[in-house]
């Protein structure tokens, strides 16, 4: 057997290409059984020291529905809010390119014409509305590790989004949400100890929804290795 044969290799390489950003849901919860593996699976993580530093919580049915009425009207009034982790300051070169194809392609997906601010806004408040997924995992880091454990959390965020992929989930994490931290908190009991790092919408996937065709593309390897010998 090669390397390129190993059937471990090539289960993860299938489950890595099958995994996007998944923006339209069927109502239908999944069962609590299924969240479970996804959960045990991603509990697997790797972290720094293995602290383990990430705290879960999931929210659906009518727990869900009041954390998205309350951030929906926040984001109508602050679309960005202030997170505890800053968002980046600006995208230059490669990186604002790429930023910026992937959201042409939302757009072009949904029939939102270039220069549509209006619908441009509508389709990003969608992110509060968790883009209609039954279920929405916050995902913290106490405040004491920092970004230590932002990092440690990103990994999971990882794992999580793989081991739903593998299970026919549709997932999308949202950076949207970690822009208001405290509303989140006061929905869900969380003290200022914990720092909210994202959310991970998740459910069944809506095959037929027109955003839910488009794939972005990935930069070659050689575009973002660099080999000292």
């Amino acid at each position: 057997m090669t390397v390129t044969t190993s059937p471990n290799l090539q289960a993860l390489q299938q489950i890595l290409q099958d995994r996007y950003s998944c923006r339209a849901y069927r109502p239908e919860p999944l069962p609590r059984e299924l969240i479970n593996t996804m959960l045990q699976v991603a509990q697997r993580t790797a972290s720094w020291c293995n602290t383990q530093p990430w705290q879960v919580h999931i929210i659906s049915g009518e727990a869900r529905n009041r954390l998205s009425e309350a951030l929906y009207a926040a984001a109508e009034v602050d679309p960005i809010g202030a997170g505890e982790f800053p968002f980046p300051t600006q995208y230059i070169n490669q990186y604002r390119e790429r930023r910026r194809t992937c959201g042409f392609q939302l757009y072009e997906a949904v029939g939102i014409e270039r220069g549509d601010r209006a619908a441009s806004r509508i389709q990003m408040l969608e992110n509060f509305r968790f883009f209609g997924a039954p279920h929405t995992a916050l995902l913290f880091t106490p405040t004491d590790i920092g970004t230590y454990g932002a990092v440690d959390v990103g990994a999971y965020v990882t794992n999580f989004m793989n081991a739903a992929t593998a299970l026919g989930v549709g997932t999308i994490a949202q950076a949207s949400v970690s822009g208001f931290p405290q509303i989140v908190k006061e929905h869900l009991g969380v003290g200022d100890d914990q720092m909210l790092v994202c959310g991970i919408s998740f459910g069944w996937p809506d095959p037929e929804h027109p955003i839910n065709s488009f794939r972005t593309e990935r930069a070659e390897v050689n575009d973002v290795v660099h080999w000292h010998e």
